[in-house]
């Protein structure tokens, strides 16, 4: 029991802090959100290109793979494995490895979308 309760310890507080840096940055800086989106998700893509990323996902588990730099490390890491194999697979291996995340977010997104009506934002 101590072990699942540490388990949920470490993915939120990984994850969490993740979350609180890009806050943190939304509050007191000006970049935009699309910025730092793109930042995290490089940041990913960085951090397991120099195997670091790699030691935080074993450590956090889901805390360090759902947020956005989660989907760098990813796509990085899908291109890593493709690339023992072939240039082509180089290529190829960061979409491979993160299509089931991307089609289950667009089957999603549609049935929710045929659920709901949607209406525009008023200010």
């Amino acid at each position: 029991m101590t072990d699942i309760i540490f388990t949920y310890l470490k993915a939120f507080t990984v994850g969490g802090l993740i979350c609180m840096i890009a806050q943190l940055l939304i509050n007191y800086t000006k970049i935009t959100a699309g910025k730092i989106l793109v930042s995290f998700m490089l940041a990913g893509v960085v951090l397991q290109a120099f195997g670091v990323y790699e030691y935080l996902v074993d450590f956090a588990g889901s805390g360090a793979t759902v947020p956005i730099s989660g989907f760098g490390y990813l796509l990085a890491n899908g291109a890593i494995k493709g690339a023992k194999e072939g240039l082509i697979e180089a290529i190829t291996g960061g979409f491979t490895a993160a299509s089931a995340g991307v089609t289950a977010a667009i089957i999603f997104s549609f049935i929710v979308a045929l659920i709901f009506k949607p209406r525009s934002k008023i200010n």
